[in-house]
């Protein structure tokens, strides 16, 4: 199950430290002209910190420093963005571009869907996770 968790929190990682970004850096977003300046900074901040965590995160799992943290971590990011759709329409949110149109996938947005992919295998990871045994028990009880 280590192995497993450390795989869903790197998967995790890269989507939402690298992919998102990449896919951000443009003018639907973070370049998008009308968007307020203010808007923009809050959009780079939110990027550059995701990233870092999902650094963090992937660092702390794969060295086995805090395991149970990295998940948390990577949960961190995912959930609040479903929280934060599922509110949307208190703040005037959306999922649309400016021109109406989205990536959807079985009628779902495809960011709501790999969210809520990642969330559920998150979630899976921290219930069923057993920390690895150090070499030198498994090498003790085996004597």
């Amino acid at each position: 199950m280590y192995r497993f968790a450390a795989i869903v929190v790197t998967l995790s990682a890269l989507i939402s430290g690298i992919v998102i970004p990449v896919l951000e850096l443009n003018e639907t977003h973070l370049f998008n002209p009308d968007l307020p300046a203010h808007a923009r900074l809050h959009e780079a901040w939110q990027l550059m910190t995701n990233s870092a965590l999902s650094a963090l995160a992937v660092f702390l799992i794969w060295s086995g420093r805090a395991p149970r943290l990295a998940i948390i971590l990577s949960l961190l990011i995912s959930v609040p963005f479903l929280l934060a759709f599922a509110a949307s329409a208190t703040y005037g949110g959306s999922m649309l571009h400016s021109d109406g149109t989205q990536l959807a996938v079985w009628g779902m947005n495809l960011g709501v869907l790999v969210a809520l992919i990642m969330s559920s295998l998150l979630l899976l990871s921290l219930a069923l996770f057993r920390p690895a045994e150090p070499e030198t028990q498994n090498q003790a009880t085996a004597q």
